[in-house]
């Protein structure tokens, strides 16, 4: 029985750590709103169009239950976004890109957002095209742009 605890538990772990491989996580030493700020500001000189930006913790407040300040900007760029769905329309469903900031319980906050490689391994011809380097470029440097 305890063998079987133990395995069980190995899996679980594993399954685990694999899901938290598909997040980057990046440390920033700015609040939520400066760090957005400047990730929208690095969008804006890339070219890229920013289509919302979400403030989770304001819809928390608005129904008395408040959270530690979190955003999510959702922004894109056709000349990436296009070839993926060209390779695959149901890309779309995973476009356009998203990264949050959010604020931990010991007041760090985190810039991140999901691995595209990750996101799109349903669709195999998305997945090994070169866009999806691309794309994992524009996001690393984009973020790292807005966490310094």
């Amino acid at each position: 029985m305890r063998r079987l605890f133990l395995a069980t538990t190995f899996i679980f772990a594993g399954a685990a750590a694999a899901m938290a491989d598909d997040i980057i996580k990046m440390k920033t030493d700015k609040s939520v709103t400066q760090a957005l700020d400047a990730l929208e500001t690095a969008i804006g000189n890339a070219g890229a169009t920013v289509f919302a930006r979400v403030d989770h913790a304001a819809g928390a407040e608005k129904v008395g239950t408040p959270i530690p300040p979190n955003q999510v900007l959702i922004f894109g760029n056709p000349a990436l976004g296009t070839p993926a769905m060209q390779i695959d329309p149901r890309a779309g469903l995973f476009l356009p890109l998203k990264v949050q900031a959010y604020e931990d319980a010991d007041g760090q906050v985190w810039l991140i957002y999901e691995d595209p490689k990750e996101t799109m391994d349903e669709f195999d011809a998305v997945e090994n095209s070169p866009i999806i380097e691309k794309m994992r470029g524009a996001l690393a440097k984009l973020t790292a742009a807005a966490a310094q």
